[in-house]
């Protein structure tokens, strides 16, 4: 039995061999850093035949070993050391075959996970990363270009808006000027002609507030500026409302306003937001309607929600202008908008509708269209 003292000789000298190898292998690491890792591999096997082969050498002469079984303790460890160093080599080149279906799939078009059979398990967890990290960067792409149409669709609107309003602004501003002009020169003297213009200044007047009140409305609307004051009120008497305030532009024209409610279930909305878009959807209806027709406003519930329907006999809207009603300034044939104004009238309503969480559509039924307005419903 080998004395205490000389085992710890031996394991000494082993160690300081295998040190000296160790220190060299990282040397090499060092630099072959930036190469594959199957070099590396190689290098850890060379590596570690070699501290057991040299902390053999150290020992066999300790121990005075004789030239035979020096010679066969170095063949036998040998031979396990170029096993192991295949081992390494066979053990890299599938890391780098690995590597190499992951970097094939991230280069293609859309990255598809390998299956997780070809990939050693921390491969297979980053090509499951990869393939997340894609879904959410592909989701903010597609939230990032649905932004981008957004905006150009309102900047499109905005300069549209600038050219409708200067067009609508020019010619009531014209006339008032010429009218002014008329009365300051005493062009115009008799009773009846003065009164008659004094008449059409204020009613030109109103129509350029009402039309600075849209730009006000829509402006507030686009900026996020809008602050609704909710409180709870019956479908019933929004439909009152609506309906007595178009009584006298409907008894005007000729045409026939009915309300209906046929499930009264209290919303929490802003009555005077909402008025007013329920009241620009009935106005613009009137407006659209021959003599003799009628108007509609139906209030129910529907799937949990709350509806409010404004059908007239307008004729209908083209279809390929159906998707557009709601833009701004958009007029199409025949302006859908109350008092033929700068085309606010329906981009207000679907902007204080959205505000409240609703929704707005319009549909051709029957004689003409049904524009329709549905809410959550709060009991």
């Amino acid at each position: 039995m080998i004395p205490f003292e000389d085992l710890l000789w031996v394991v000494f000298y082993a160690a300081l061999a295998a040190l000296v190898v160790a220190a060299v292998a990282l040397g090499l690491l060092y630099g072959l850093r930036g190469r594959s890792v199957a070099t590396q591999l190689v290098v850890v096997g060379a590596a570690t035949v070699l501290a057991t082969i040299s902390g053999i050498v150290v020992i066999s002469f300790m121990m005075l070993l004789n030239e035979h079984d020096r010679s066969v303790v170095l063949a036998v460890v040998t031979s396990a050391g170029l096993v192991a160093m295949a081992v390494s080599v066979l053990l890299g080149r599938r890391l780098v075959a690995a590597n190499r279906v992951l970097v094939e799939a991230v280069r293609a078009d859309r990255f598809t996970p390998p299956p997780d059979a070809h990939l050693p398990a921390e491969l297979a967890e980053l090509s499951r990363e990869l393939a997340a990290a894609q879904d959410r960067l592909g989701a903010a792409y597609d939230r990032l270009a649905a932004a981008h149409e957004r905006e150009q669709a309102l900047e499109a609107s905005r300069r549209e808006l600038v050219a409708w309003v200067s067009h609508d602004l020019r010619t009531p501003l014209a006339g008032l000027r010429a009218m002014a002009e008329a009365l300051e020169d005493g062009v115009v003297a008799d009773q009846s002609t003065v009164q008659r213009y004094h008449e059409r200044i204020r009613v030109e007047v109103e129509r350029l507030t009402e039309m600075v009140d849209d730009l006000f409305e829509l402006s507030r609307i686009h900026a996020g500026a809008l602050r609704l004051s909710r409180r709870r009120v019956g479908l019933a008497d929004l439909v009152a409302e609506a309906v007595a305030g178009a009584e006298p532009l409907a008894r005007a024209k000729g045409v026939r306003v009915r309300g209906d409610v046929r499930e009264g279930l209290p919303v929490q909305v802003d009555t005077g937001e909402l008025g007013r878009a329920l009241r620009n959807l009935v106005v613009n209806a009137i407006r659209h309607t021959p003599s003799d027709g009628a108007v509609e406003i139906v209030g129910d519930v529907q799937d949990g929600e709350a509806r409010l329907t404004v059908a007239d006999a307008c004729g209908g809207i083209p279809e390929d202008d159906l998707p557009r009603v709601f833009d701004v300034a958009f007029r199409g044939e025949t302006a859908r908008t109350p008092g033929g104004g700068a085309g606010l009238g329906l981009a207000i309503a679907r902007g204080i509708v959205e505000a409240h969480a609703g929704k707005i559509g319009v549909a051709n039924v029957g004689p003409g269209c049904r524009f329709e307005v549905r809410l959550p419903l709060h009991t």
